[in-house]
């Protein structure tokens, strides 16, 4: 199967959920046009697989992605420099998308901190958009092209 986008989202302010959408557009040199981590250089994109979202009963933005996938499972263990294209946009990997102290707070679990340590390795990749020539939309395909 090859993978492709089965959701995105948009985290407009801190402290809200992120709002689903059928498309966006992107910045080069940042993220996702009206996202709050849009001007960041490491984590303006987060790109999480769905698989990771199902093991923990977790539903489409809860770990703060923008980007959900499917059939990209080693989405959060790509080399650093890993680039993926999907849809109009080329994003950069710049490594694992390390679980924030409050990810389980802001997920209602019991205990915040045992949720942080199960996300390890699986929270997905940070990105960084270097090519936006149109939209990306849910159904894209991903194509993963291996650093030069």
């Amino acid at each position: 199967m090859s993978a492709k986008v089965v959701s995105l989202q948009l985290h407009e302010r801190h402290g809200q959920r992120p709002r689903a959408v059928a498309s966006a557009t992107a910045t080069a040199g940042g993220g996702l046009v009206g996202d709050s981590h849009a001007q960041k250089t490491r984590r303006a994109v987060v790109v999480v697989d769905r698989d990771v979202l199902d093991a923990l009963g977790l539903g489409f933005g809860d770990l703060r992605e923008q980007i959900t996938v499917v059939g990209l499972p080693e989405v959060s263990t790509l080399p650093s420099g890993t680039t993926l294209r999907i849809g109009g946009i080329t994003l950069r990997v710049n490594g694992e998308c390390e679980p924030c102290t409050h990810i389980g707070e802001l997920n209602g679990r019991p205990d915040p901190a045992a949720f942080q340590k199960l996300l390890e390795h699986r929270r997905g990749a940070a990105c960084t958009v270097v090519a936006a020539a149109g939209p990306l939309r849910v159904g894209d395909a991903v194509e993963v092209l291996v650093p030069a």
